[in-house]
């Protein structure tokens, strides 16, 4: 258990984009970073501006690994959290327009086990595929409603049948389809019925049919390759102690999502999350061959249709609505799309504006716990500040 000090940070602008001047915004977000981390007592994080699929500026803050001496870079792994949602959509999707499903069928025909789920509104079975894309189908927000915290009990269910287990005791928040309340679980129940459709594991079938297409090669779930050992950030979460000091706890940087894994299992370096940045808004480069890979993993005209507002949102700061996964929001009179994540102390948000190509990326290994009562917590500043690279 360490508390440490951190002061460093660097600035990366790409030569290439050196004739065009970066907006306003993006250069007030640099000033405020450092201070911001800071004063929420971050250890590391980054941030960077992407333009037609392309890092045009970056910015990096202190450590991944104080204990080893490596600082937050370029290379640094980090955990993305539930912005691993969007990927498992895109999976669903993906089945979809192969004519394999329908968005407006039942998910117990998937998943049957989910009958035994008590739902005061009716029957479990008027629970369909698109609602849960929605976050409208009325299951809860934890994946584990139950314990303390303790540190011996696992960090999420490790297994299926854990979950099961669990069902007989659980019953919907609301009537399925009436409103948006964003859930976890949800996203588990997808997986599985991937699974039974395609014959692949969920990660695998990521592995196969979005990250090799998309050239996102240093993109994982679970235990970290070794050879990417050397990249991955620890993560970190700040708690106070009674007499009234604050300690840093490096939790390192492997932890096991357990069965969550499709909800927010993802991890990869900024090179990789901007990688999807540039499929999310089409940027090509003229490349012919890109543009069939991009294809192939969704058409321009899915997207889209994962685009349209389904339900409000209601958080100004993430999304004012929410349509098939992503969250949608309103900035400087552009549609704006994307996710944020938040797990085992890793923090962040992917927004980008698929007309423009213009995007805004940024990560924080660092959860503090210990801050005052309705303080703003340095992810939620940065996002803030980082949104007006839109306007």
């Amino acid at each position: 258990m360490r508390k440490y000090v951190i002061g460093f940070a660097l600035l990366v602008v790409n030569a290439a984009a050196v004739a065009a001047p970066l907006p306003e915004p993006w250069t007030r977000l640099v000033k405020s970073f450092d201070t911001t981390l800071a004063n929420d007592r971050v250890v590391g994080g980054s941030v960077a501006l992407v333009e037609q699929g392309k890092i045009v500026a970056s910015h990096y803050y202190g450590f991944a690994d104080p204990a080893r001496g490596r600082r937050v870079d370029a290379d640094t792994i980090y955990h993305w959290a539930s912005i691993t949602k969007t990927l498992n959509a895109i999976t669903v999707m993906q089945l979809r327009d192969r004519g394999m499903l329908s968005l407006d069928e039942p998910i117990t025909r998937y998943v049957p086990e989910l009958r035994r789920v008590h739902n005061p509104f009716g029957s479990m079975d008027a629970i369909t595929l698109r609602m849960l894309l929605n976050h409208s189908s009325g299951f809860q927000h934890s994946t584990w409603p139950y314990g303390d915290g303790s540190r011996w009990q696992p960090f999420e269910p490790t297994d299926w049948q854990q979950l099961v287990a669990m069902m007989p005791y659980q019953q919907l928040e609301f009537a399925p389809g009436s409103r948006f309340l964003y859930s976890n679980p949800t996203w588990i129940y997808l997986s599985r019925m991937l699974e039974q459709l395609s014959g692949d594991p969920w990660r695998y079938y990521v592995q196969k049919n979005i990250f090799t297409p998309l050239g996102m090669t240093r993109s994982y779930f679970g235990q970290t390759p070794v050879h990417l050992t050397s990249q991955r950030s620890s993560r970190f979460v700040v708690r106070k102690e009674p007499e009234g000091k604050f300690i840093t706890d490096d939790l390192g940087g492997e932890f096991d999502p357990g069965i969550t894994i499709p909800n927010g299992g993802w991890n990869a370096p900024f090179a990789d999350a901007v990688a999807y940045v540039a499929f999310l808004t089409g940027a090509t480069g003229g490349d012919a061959e890109r543009k069939r890979r991009y294809d192939a993993v969704l058409k321009r005209s899915t997207l889209e249709e994962m685009w349209q507002p389904q339900y409000p949102a209601g958080v100004r700061e993430t999304g004012e609505n929410i349509g098939l996964a992503f969250f949608l929001a309103d900035q400087g009179g552009h549609r704006v799309i994307g996710h944020t994540g938040n797990q085992g102390g890793f923090l962040s948000f992917i927004y980008c504006d698929p007309v423009t190509g213009r995007g805004i990326v940024g990560a924080l290994n660092t959860n503090n716990e210990a801050r005052p009562e309705g303080a703003p917590s340095a992810i939620s500043i940065v996002r803030r500040e980082a949104m007006r690279v839109f306007d």
